[in-house]
């Protein structure tokens, strides 16, 4: 944008504009989030250095990369049509009746389609689609026609959808080969079969991302059977409009529907 550079990039922006809201952020996830503060003070940071580390990888790192994919998500769903959506309904909700009807993390593990719908998403239509790094050593690039020579230091630029891009397949990622395919999922600037830590570039925030997403996918089919949607393309990316929707008719949130 033409206001984007002179605005945001050339000037600080004044503390006081923005201030009080983040006081308020950081009182509530200084309660909220007592359990990972303490569990951070254990590994030696200060509580105060980590809830502010906390309050930016949720509600700027995390909520960045969600405003994106969310919307993607849901257009793959909605496109994908009723037959997977009643493969979805049924493994989410048996397995939140075998936990009693609760959504937790336990039975979340145990929905592998769901969890395959969540990371094809991601492998398909990253919220990151840029990645930018310094060659570490002389190296050679080669494509279908030609080699390309980069010397150590030089600046190299990828567009991930150049190299994702392809049908969207729900249950790619589903059973042991399946599984074997998630080394190839790029999309948190890292492998998937990889964490976060000091010694990479890896998104902090990647846990995260894909539990929520599987969290959004669970709490549709627990409300609904099947939907639709209209999709659009946006300057950010991806907008669904839902155009119609079914009340789930059995399951834990049968009786809840809205």
């Amino acid at each position: 944008m033409v206001l984007e550079e002179p605005l945001l990039h050339t000037f600080h922006l004044p503390p006081f504009l923005v201030k009080g809201d983040y006081k308020a952020l950081y009182r509530y996830y200084s309660a909220a989030g007592k359990q990972a503060l303490d569990m951070a003070e254990g590994l030696g940071l200060s509580r105060e250095e980590a809830c502010h580390n906390l309050l930016f990888a949720t509600t700027f790192n995390s909520y960045g990369g969600l405003k994106v994919f969310f919307p993607g998500l849901v257009a793959n769903v909605a496109g994908a049509g009723e037959k997977l959506h009643e493969r979805l309904a049924a493994e989410i909700r048996g397995a939140v009746a075998e936990a009693g009807g609760k959504v937790t993390l336990a039975a979340v593990e145990k929905m592998e389609l769901t969890k395959s719908v969540v990371w094809e998403s991601l492998r398909l239509d990253p919220p990151v689609k840029f990645q930018y790094g310094h060659a570490k050593k002389d190296l050679e690039i080669e494509s279908h026609d030609g080699v390309f020579q980069v010397r150590k230091g030089e600046m190299l630029f990828g567009y991930q959808p150049c190299a994702t891009a392809g049908q969207f397949v729900p249950d790619r990622f589903v059973g042991d080969e399946g599984s074997k395919l998630l080394q190839y999922v790029y999309w948190s600037n890292g492998r998937e079969t990889e964490s976060p830590s000091v010694g990479n570039k890896q998104c902090p925030g990647k846990n995260l991302v894909v539990l929520v997403g599987r969290l959004l996918v669970v709490e549709l089919f627990l409300r609904y059977d099947t939907f639709t949607a209209t999709v659009d393309t946006e300057l950010l990316g991806t907008s669904v409009f839902f155009t119609g929707v079914t009340k789930a008719t059995s399951g834990p949130g049968a009786s809840s529907s809205e």
